[in-house]
């Protein structure tokens, strides 16, 4: 017969935590309110962005009757909506200006040591995508949400001088003159 260990000699079991391969970050938090016959029920609409640092980025918005699970949902939504952003040397491969409903985001490649210019709703989408050179500018509304989705339509339509030449059907020094 085995002999039952006691529990002060028994081996610990350790808990190993495994680091999220994605970032998160929360870009809004706001208050919906129903009225209803017996008073006003309160919701939050959650505006999360998600990241690898790597070049992968995705948006979520996610809508519970409490703030972390509001959270919780708009993260999976994030996680099921990545697109791939192209960087070239740690910045943006080219100039690119977005219209999404009445806001406009400006993106601006930047040399190496210029970090991350952008306000508001724009810095964590270029942080969470793994830019570290680039200078954004938005015009217009600053409603976060508009600012955020300009932002990613801007980033997925980047395209590398390989893409360009690729479609293109010529060789990349070609292009380059």
């Amino acid at each position: 017969m085995q002999e039952k260990q006691s529990r002060e000699n028994r081996p610990r079991r350790e808990k190993v935590k495994e680091a999220p391969e994605f970032k998160e970050k929360v870009v809004y938090v706001g208050r919906v309110a129903k009225v209803v016959k017996g008073g006003r029920t309160f919701r939050f609409s959650v505006l999360v962005v998600v990241g690898d640092e790597k070049g992968r980025v995705g948006v979520g918005t996610g809508k519970a009757s409490e703030v972390p699970e509001a959270i919780k949902k708009a993260t999976d939504a994030a996680k099921k909506n990545l697109i791939t952003v192209p960087i070239v040397n740690g910045t943006l491969p080219h100039e690119y200006d977005k219209k999404l409903n009445s806001s406009r985001v400006i993106i601006k490649p930047a040399p190496a040591g210029t970090g991350i210019i952008a306000g508001g709703a724009v810095r964590p989408v270029l942080e969470l995508a793994g830019v570290k050179n680039v200078t954004a500018k938005t015009l217009g509304s600053r409603n976060s949400r508009n600012v955020v989705l300009a932002t990613i339509e801007a980033l997925k339509e980047m395209r590398t001088p390989e893409k360009v030449a690729l479609e293109r059907g010529i060789d990349v020094k070609q292009l380059m003159k």
